[in-house]
């Protein structure tokens, strides 16, 4: 077995021609097989076990953060997906993310530098429902629960261009196609506007 690269002077963790290939590999997500590790291994030129060691080696270093699945919530009857923007004072972001996060119908929370004056906004969070009407009741149980008094929008999507996990080497599975669809991936309609 090739030993892994090891990190530089500074202690990022270099990648080798082997592990850009492996990445290029699974950034489309793993084989559907019994043997995903092993087809990747064979794709890539190496030994099940390597592609293993490289792949746990690169998350212990944080090349790769984690691996997990990307779950097509429309496909499974989710139509109603809204992202819920929120104006929270930068002391209690921290608070109202975890309360917000502790609800199974909230895929995604999380902050983000405000872009004043035109976007107040620091906290975010994806509700989904089959309708929107089981979205608003699942915003407005949420609300209520943790207690949230703070303006907000709520941003229904109108149309899913892609649904994916993050691509390091975009020139290795994105066509010039999708990634014109890209540009337009966040198409939403505004329809509850401050607190409620």
């Amino acid at each position: 077995m090739k030993k892994v690269q090891q990190p530089d002077k500074d202690g990022v963790q270099l990648l080798d021609e082997q592990d850009k290939a492996l990445v290029g590999l699974i950034q489309s997500g793993l084989p559907i097989c019994s043997r995903p590790y092993q087809s990747l291994g064979e794709q890539a030129g190496i030994a099940e076990e390597e592609v293993i060691a490289r792949l746990q080696k690169m998350q212990q270093t944080g090349c790769i953060r984690r691996m997990g699945v990307i779950v097509r919530h429309r496909e499974l009857g989710y139509r109603a997906n809204a992202m819920v923007v929120w104006d929270v004072p930068d002391e209690k972001v921290s608070e109202m993310g975890r309360c917000m996060s502790q609800f199974e119908f909230i895929t995604l929370c999380y902050r983000r530098p405000r872009c004043l004056p035109d976007w107040p906004y620091n906290l975010f969070c994806m509700i989904h429902g089959h309708s929107r009407e089981e979205a608003m009741q699942n915003l407005d149980e949420m609300i209520g629960k943790c207690k949230i008094e703070y303006k907000h929008q709520v941003l229904f999507s109108r149309r899913c261009f892609k649904q994916r996990g993050a691509v390091y080497q975009p020139e290795a599975s994105i066509s010039d196609s999708v990634k014109s669809e890209l540009a337009e991936s966040f198409a939403f309609t505004k329809i509850v506007s401050g607190t409620r």
